[in-house]
């Protein structure tokens, strides 16, 4: 009998290791096809247009140029594409994970007439694609209040609740905080907002960290209300500034490839700053309704 029970037991433990071991494999080949284009542009970046076009294709640079990012940087005037672009990212990202978080806790924790019409209005806008609100949108902003060639459109709507799924994320993460912790500080005497900055912004923190970030990357990303709100070459951005940029050089693929790694490096970088809390954050927004 005992020597039945070991027996099922190494078996047991063989199809474990075998699963765990196709498991892996199938992580490292998922790993590769998403970062094999990320190195096949930094690759591209560091040849010469000779090494691109050869056959078969080089994995790896003959030699690494990195006058290539020397040469882009003086037709590429990223420094300043990136400042315009923090001046848009800083506030949005600052207003967005505070008015969220606010937005989020009401919604969670208070009571008013009509808070479940409103929160579904809220989720339901996110079915609404970008297209169908771009016109009047554009037509109030620019008509209405003569925000002409400004970053204000971009900004401003990100202090009005940040966002609804912002809002329901911060919500779903709030719902899991024990509402007996708010009981407790009420009879100690704290108010609404002492509980919120007290309580429920220290257990919320990788859903906050998780908005700024998403904010940060969809703005970064966001070349369509930019190329519609922007007009003038003082106040470009990065990701309009590539796109001239990829469009003047026509067959230069070096050097537009420099560009476009200079382009997606500080919101990967940014990215890897917060991914674990990102994936916290995501993993808990349907924990509790």
């Amino acid at each position: 009998m005992k020597h039945k029970e070991k027996n099922l037991f190494k078996s047991r433990k063989r199809k474990e290791m075998a699963v765990s071991l196709i498991s892996l494999i199938i992580i490292i080949i998922m790993a590769f096809a998403v970062l094999f284009p990320i190195w096949w542009i930094f690759r591209t970046s560091l040849m010469s247009n000779a090494e691109i076009y050869k056959y078969p294709p080089l994995f790896f640079p003959s030699k690494f140029r990195i006058s290539n990012y020397t040469k882009t940087l003086e037709e590429f005037d990223f420094w300043k594409y990136f400042f315009n672009t923090m001046t848009i990212i800083v506030p949005s990202v600052i207003g967005g994970t505070l008015t969220a978080t606010i937005c989020g806790y009401a919604f969670a924790r208070l009571r008013f007439r009509g808070k479940k019409f409103i929160f579904s209005l809220c989720v339901g806008s996110m079915l609404l694609p970008t297209m169908v609100t771009l016109i009047p949108l554009y037509i109030m902003w620019t008509k209405g209040l003569g925000l002409v060639d400004s970053y204000l459109p971009m900004i401003l709507p990100y202090f009005t609740g940040g966002g609804a799924f912002n809002i329901f994320l911060i919500r779903q993460f709030i719902m899991t905080v024990p509402r007996e912790l708010d009981e407790a500080a009420t009879i100690d005497g704290a108010g609404r907002f002492r509980i919120l900055t007290n309580i429920i912004v220290p257990a919320i923190k990788p859903a906050m960290i998780v908005v700024a970030l998403l904010i940060f990357i969809g703005l970064w990303n966001d070349l369509l209300q930019q190329t519609v709100y922007i007009n003038s070459e003082a106040k470009t951005t990065i990701a309009i500034g590539l796109t001239n940029f990829r469009g003047a050089l026509k067959a230069d693929w070096s050097l537009t490839m420099a560009a476009t790694c200079m382009s997606f490096a500080p919101g990967v970088i940014f990215y890897l700053i917060g991914q674990k809390y990102f994936v916290e954050g995501i993993v808990m927004t349907g924990m509790k309704n």
